[in-house]
């Protein structure tokens, strides 16, 4: 894959898409997060797709004959990476910015990494990466307001909530029992204790208050996300599925805090302009190997944007 070269882009005709990607930083026993192992590599490069057709990947690999014979456009996706604290504070800090226009975003953790290509109008999508326990990929449909009870990466916990009194004598069975895929979570991170109950009463309700109120308890992202599963197994990506349980955790806090400011900064309720998407990876060879779930997030931009090609057809 080419690298962007930030101070003078010879761009195809086609306006190109800028697609955000972020992993998480160093947490319990992971020194490297697998999520960040797996984003880095794509940092500061383009991938090609042929529009408006189905898109293809353009790799290291030589483009067959028949794609040389194309005569159709083709559109360059700006892909850069950012690396997110595993810190409810940093996802509160940093989010917004993600979604402003141009976007702010804060200092790379890698100085290593080349300068992000911020543009102007915002970026097209965000693909948020986070690792979860042994097993397959999972693509997440839906980001959770409430639920945050687990410390996170400094031993801090998520904002306190204020319940509104009709709220309160709503629930008069107290807090909901953790779903399956939040006790794996509790089970896989348990120094990072569950809050306990104060003198007998539940603990307080933590997520997003303040700043959040006129948004649901669950979002759900715009994307079509069986249709991009069933297509990543199709192009042999076999290990993954869909799910409606990103654990209460840090993952599913940025996944409902960029979901959420997406729709703010669009300033529509109902449609947002940079779509949103989070996708749960396993440690290393736990099946797959970081280059298995680069790839995969590789094809999972380009599938994604050439869907919006075909679907950006200008207002009559």
């Amino acid at each position: 894959m080419p690298a962007i070269d930030v101070n003078g882009i010879s761009a195809s005709e086609a306006r190109p898409y800028h697609v955000l990607i972020t992993g998480f930083g160093p947490f319990s026993r992971y020194a490297v997060n697998p999520s960040w192992l797996a984003v880095k590599p794509l940092h500061n490069t383009i991938l090609t797709i042929d529009s408006p057709d189905e898109p293809v990947i353009v790799d290291d690999q030589s483009p067959t004959a028949e794609a040389n014979s194309s005569t159709q456009d083709t559109c360059d996706i700006y892909l850069s990476t950012l690396q997110v604290p595993v810190t409810y504070e940093d996802v509160l800090a940093i989010v917004p910015g993600l979604h402003a226009r141009p976007p702010v975003l804060p200092p790379s953790a890698d100085p290593d990494l080349p300068d992000i290509l911020l543009p102007a109008d915002g970026f097209d999508l965000i693909f948020h990466v986070g690792v979860a326990g042994r097993g397959p990929l999972r693509m997440e449909r839906v980001g959770h307001k409430f639920g945050y009870n687990m410390k996170d990466a400094t031993g801090s916990h998520a904002p306190i909530v204020r319940v509104m009194r009709e709220e309160n004598s709503n629930s008069n069975r107290g807090q909901s029992e953790p779903s399956a895929m939040e006790r794996m979570e509790r089970a896989r991170l348990s120094e990072y204790l569950i809050e306990p109950p104060v003198d007998g009463t539940e603990p307080p309700k933590r997520g997003f208050g303040k700043g959040y109120e006129s948004f649901p308890e669950e979002i759900f992202t715009e994307i079509d996300v069986e249709k991009l599963v069933h297509h990543l197994k199709k192009s042999g990506v076999e290990q993954i599925y869909s799910s409606l349980d990103a654990g209460h955790y840090l993952c599913d806090f940025i996944y409902y805090c960029s979901l959420a400011e997406s729709k703010r900064a669009s300033g529509k309720a109902d449609k947002s302009t940079t779509k949103v998407i989070f996708l749960h990876c396993p440690p290393v060879d736990q099946p797959l190997s970081t280059e298995e779930v680069t790839e995969a997030i590789k094809k999972s931009v380009i599938w994604l944007c050439g869907a919006a090609a075909k679907s950006a057809i200008p207002s009559t």
